[in-house]
């Protein structure tokens, strides 16, 4: 596949749904801190993640404190909204120093802006495969942000309210069953006392592209290529478990306040299914991933320890799994001075290799570190905790969609909002995915 450059190609890149090094001798001590006075730095990072930003923000006002020298300023952008912003901000007169991309898609687009970090200390403590995505020619151009993972995320008192057992929802079928039985629990008012503002059993927000075109996508992909990698490598989609794929679509919308108009759920966003759904317990069930915890936890600490993650099921195919992945990676700008790069690599070793940046990943980020030296830092976050559980059982699927075409995810959402709407059939729907894989390609 012929490499992309920044240009007219980044425009429809969507970065998904994210997450040091060493100085010179004289400034940088081993851990990355500042232990001598020079000129001012200041340090650009520009990331994807609204629900770190707070968290992130007091980790860099500690930072900052401790390392006078360094001045660090972050903007968040969420939602599709980062790429084109990033792609304005590298093109423009405002470049950042450290900024966020997917995986191969996203690195071959911006290499030429990327800076090798394959000497950094933190490269020996990467867990296998954490930087497989974005190791090119054998240099590595990210660090990982995260391992984060996704599946069905529930009200663990809502279901015992109901009778139903969590445990034994291990198969397509059964969640089907379980789903029917708790909305029909609803629909009657048994819960009602309980859960006063208790509407239905799930929310799926279509209008988020990152949530359909990415995640919910993937499940079927993963089971195709295996890995980003080879989707990143391939030329065209084959769909061999697309109607798989339409049964998971059909069991996350047929259990919403929608189910008799579907083109309802085109309007859902993320704000409205968290916060204004889970988080309030006006619905009991969600599609979404650990990294929604500090959001649930402004809301409701109390209602987050009662969280806990069923599996995203592909009927048929693998029913008992969650996805898990390196999120995004941490990248540093190659074109920015040497001064402020040294900066931006002794941050970010900082936030993940210091003692006191491992207890912020881990206890203020409620991140899952893909590193092997967080020995004696117990995961506080219970959905994290979840993610864990699966990932020790061996109960997961990849994540591939950082090797899709960019852009791509936003016209797979369009197709599944318009099939949804009633305006294409599903058959329609996987046509045009293939068709447009196949443009994009040539792109």
């Amino acid at each position: 596949m012929k490499k992309k450059v920044v240009g007219g190609i980044l425009t429809a890149m969507m970065i998904t749904g994210m997450f040091a090094g060493c100085g010179n001798n004289e400034s940088q001590s081993g851990d990355g801190t500042n232990t001598g006075s020079g000129d001012q730095v200041v340090v650009d990072i520009f990331q994807n993640k609204n629900e770190i930003n707070d968290a992130l923000q007091a980790a860099i006002e500690q930072y900052e404190s401790e390392n006078p020298g360094v001045t660090i300023h972050l903007e968040t952008v969420g939602g599709s909204d980062y790429a084109s912003s990033l792609k304005a901000k590298m093109l423009g007169n405002d470049p950042v120093e450290i900024f966020t991309l997917g995986g191969p898609d996203d690195i071959a687009s911006y290499k030429e802006y990327l800076e090798p970090l394959t000497g950094e200390e933190w490269i020996s403590h990467v867990t296998a495969g954490g930087c497989d995505n974005v190791t090119v020619d054998g240099q590595v151009y990210g660090m990982p942000i995260a391992v984060e993972g996704y599946g069905l995320i529930y009200n663990k008192k809502i279901f015992e309210a109901a009778g139903i057992d969590a445990s034994t929802l291990t198969s397509y079928d059964a969640m089907d069953k379980a789903f029917a039985d708790l909305q029909s629990q609803i629909d009657a008012g048994t819960l009602a006392d309980q859960f006063p503002v208790l509407e239905a059993v799930e929310e799926y927000a279509a209008k988020e592209s990152w949530i359909v075109g990415l995640h919910t996508n993937n499940v079927a992909l993963s089971q195709e290529f295996g890995s980003a990698a080879k989707a990143f490598e391939s030329q065209t989609v084959n769909y061999t478990y697309g109607d798989a794929l339409k049964d998971l679509i059909d069991l996350e919308t047929k259990y919403t306040s929608s189910s008799d108009n579907l083109s309802l759920l085109n309007s859902v966003d993320y704000a409205t299914q968290v916060g204004g759904g889970l988080a309030i317990e006006r619905v009991a069930v969600i599609q979404q991933g650990n990294w929604i915890s500090p959001e649930i936890s402004n809301v409701s600490e109390e209602l987050l320890q009662d969280l806990g993650i069923l599996p995203i099921p592909l009927k048929g195919v693998v029913e008992d799994s969650i996805a898990v992945g390196v999120s995004n990676y941490w990248c540093v700008n190659s074109k920015s001075s040497e001064a402020e790069k040294t900066a931006a690599k002794a941050f970010l070793n900082w936030l993940y290799q210091s003692d006191e940046g491992k207890n912020i990943v881990i206890n203020e980020l409620s991140l899952i570190p893909a590193f092997d030296n967080y020995d004696g830092i117990e995961i506080s976050d219970p959905l994290s905790a979840e993610v864990m559980r699966y990932m020790n059982a061996g109960k997961t699927i990849p994540w591939v969609f950082s090797g899709q075409p960019s852009g791509w995810d936003s016209n797979v959402a369009a197709n599944v909002q318009a099939y949804l709407a009633g305006g294409m059939t599903w058959e329609q729907v996987i046509a045009q995915n293939k068709s447009d894989w196949e443009a994009m390609r040539q792109q």
